[in-house]
């Protein structure tokens, strides 16, 4: 018996034993979860704002020894991307 309609319903039932109406609620859970946290929106100033104050906070740590600024920005840069876009992103786009 593969196939089975439920009678009074619209219900049909599969091989797997699961309706048309719960695979397809089963689908839409899945895309809801994907698109439950929304990109963040924020101004290239904001996020300009971001990278600086995390570049002082790394240039801070370390005494503020002149020469590595560019290394402090840069590292900076990569740690606001991947809080703002998540770190998949940031891993797909090296």
């Amino acid at each position: 018996m593969t196939t089975a309609e439920v009678v009074g319903g619209a219900s049909t039932r599969t091989d797997s034993g699961r309706s048309a109406a719960q695979r397809s609620s089963a689908a839409n859970r899945q895309t809801n979860k994907k698109s439950a946290e929304p990109a963040p929106c924020i101004s290239l100033e904001e996020r300009f704002q971001m990278i600086s104050e995390a570049a002082y906070f790394r240039a801070e740590q370390r005494g503020f020894l002149v020469g590595d600024d560019l290394a402090d920005w840069l590292a900076a840069e990569t740690e606001v991307d991947a809080l703002l876009l998540g770190d998949d992103a940031i891993q797909s786009s090296r």
